[in-house]
């Protein structure tokens, strides 16, 4: 297919926007002309414009450039019609073929807690036997402990101790078995950045979660794998688990966030 035409300026043009959106705070002008990969009169020319637009500012002071109010507002309608579930849903069946084809879900925080909204069947035999809507226990599943590493203290107080409570009476040795415990493994999956969980919601099961969050760094959805221990790699950096993350990276990037 025949590559239409376009306004070589523009593109050009946008590489200094682009770097500016992407740097840590205001630059100068030489050190933008540098990291745009072009000279500094050149990136001048391109600035004085995008001034005008208020795409970009200068600070009288400093001289240093940043991203004006005309590229805030952008931005922000931009990120008000972005469905992050719609997003999501779109790039399972790549996600799938990036963990080698593993069966896949997402999840949101509902009413209830963290609730199954899609799930994309493996072409491997595995029995999972969750549907949508399903709501998963915080400290068994890896979307739960996922969930419960990022959402608010006070929303997930009541269901733990409810769960620490019933994992006591059951005897398992697995699971926390107090607050502090589960504290400790919550303060894990932050630290990994995904949550992992080897036969405790089900035997012979593996399962990740990663998480996606929004642009004020909120988590608006848990990214989920799920395979038999036989066929799917457990190891953290692994064959799932790197590639889930990534995607999950992924998509946090283009709904806005910046951690």
């Amino acid at each position: 297919m025949k590559e239409r035409a376009g306004i070589q300026s523009v593109e050009v043009g946008f590489g200094l926007l682009d770097v500016l959106g992407k740097a840590a705070g205001p630059l100068m002008l030489r050190d933008l002309a540098a990291a745009a990969g072009m000279s500094a009169a050149k990136a001048h020319r391109y600035l004085v414009s995008f001034q005008r637009l208020e795409l970009v500012a200068q600070d009288a002071i400093s001289t240093r450039y940043d991203l004006g109010p005309a590229a805030l507002k952008l931005g922000l309608a931009s990120l008000s019609r972005i469905d992050a579930v719609k997003l999501a849903r779109e790039r399972v069946p790549q996600i799938m073929e990036q963990i080698g084809g593993h069966t896949l879900a997402l999840a949101v925080w509902g009413n209830h807690g963290p609730t199954i909204i899609h799930w994309e069947e493996s072409p491997y035999t595995v029995t999972v036997n969750l549907r949508l809507g399903d709501v998963m226990p915080l400290l068994t599943s890896a979307t739960g402990r996922c969930f419960a590493a990022y959402v608010s203290r006070e929303a997930i107080a009541p269901m733990l101790k409810e769960e620490i409570t019933r994992s006591q009476k059951l005897g398992r040795t697995d699971l926390p078995s107090s607050m502090a415990q589960a504290r400790q493994l919550l303060d894990e999956v932050r630290q990994r950045g995904a949550a992992r969980v080897v036969d405790t919601l089900l035997p012979g099961i593996v399962g990740f979660c990663a998480p996606v969050f929004d642009s004020d760094g909120h988590m608006v959805l848990g990214i989920v794998a799920v395979g038999s221990a036989g066929t799917f790699d457990p190891e953290w950096k692994g064959a799932v688990d790197r590639p889930l993350r990534a995607a999950a990276s992924q998509l946090s990037s283009d709904l806005g966030w910046r951690g």
